[in-house]
């Protein structure tokens, strides 16, 4: 199997949408009605077109797998949730239900972390929701922190979207 990641085609954008809804499906029964409906739109989005953006896909011979968005350093990645911060940003990292358990998120992660070296930073961030346990064990054997005074609470229902860190 080869994971081969690239740029985003603008024709995939439709495809990626729908491919992340299908990834965070499996949270919708661990939220609120109005969480789920308010994160379904965040990530159906186009925040990923905004300049600077780097939107990529993981290809799985040949077949679309996985996407990821490194947001740029100093942008407002969660319109208004928190404060701009000084490194890049990943976000919307999905991989397809089916095609899980091989290697895509982590060449995901690779691809954005040599990326924000690349443009000279010396460290990276995300966030993520509390109860996407998964990601956040991923996360962390990546060796990201928890940065909690940049977590929020985006639906005042208790869910928490927590920060992370890690330099590079």
């Amino acid at each position: 199997m080869t994971i081969t990641i690239r740029e985003a085609h603008q024709d995939e954008l439709d495809t990626i949408r729908e491919q992340r809804v299908q990834a965070y499906e499996d949270h919708v029964h661990a939220l609120p009605r109005e969480h789920w409906q308010a994160l379904k739109q965040a990530i159906s989005s186009e925040a990923d077109q905004q300049p600077g953006v780097d939107l990529m896909v993981a290809e799985l011979d040949g077949i679309l797998a996985g996407s990821v968005a490194l947001f740029p350093a100093n942008t407002d990645a969660y319109e208004g949730y928190v404060d701009e911060l000084d490194y890049p940003e990943i976000r919307v990292l999905a991989v397809s239900p089916d095609i899980r358990g091989k290697g895509v998120a982590s060449a995901l992660i690779d691809a954005c972390i040599e990326r924000a070296r690349a443009k000279g930073y010396h460290s990276i961030g995300l966030h993520t929701g509390d109860f996407m346990s998964r990601a956040i064990t991923l996360y962390e054997k990546y060796g990201f922190e928890r940065v909690p005074q940049h977590d929020f609470e985006p639906a005042d229902d208790g869910i928490i979207v927590k920060a992370f860190y890690r330099s590079i």
